[in-house]
């Protein structure tokens, strides 16, 4: 019963300190600090906005769709039940 008194106060200020860690402000560097070097190659050091947005890579648009409308599919009398 001891344990679980705990328990609720702990997993509640748990909640709220995570509840604080979203911060909804620019990004700036901390005073002092500057951004990383600029990448082998480029002329000049990204800023902000340029890091933090995802490449075509990392976030790819999903165009591809093989069906373009409703279809019902042909028989295959290979998709068998399991036995």
């Amino acid at each position: 019963m001891r344990r679980g008194a705990l328990a609720w106060p702990a997993a509640a200020v748990l909640a709220m300190s995570l509840a604080g860690c979203g911060s909804t402000g620019t990004l700036k560097p901390v005073a002092g600090e500057q951004l990383p070097a600029a990448p082998y190659g480029a002329t000049s050091r990204p800023d902000v906005k340029t890091l933090l947005t995802p490449s075509v890579q990392a976030r790819p648009q999903r165009n591809g769709d093989v069906l373009t409308r409703s279809q019902e599919r042909p028989d295959d009398m290979f998709d068998l039940p399991p036995s």
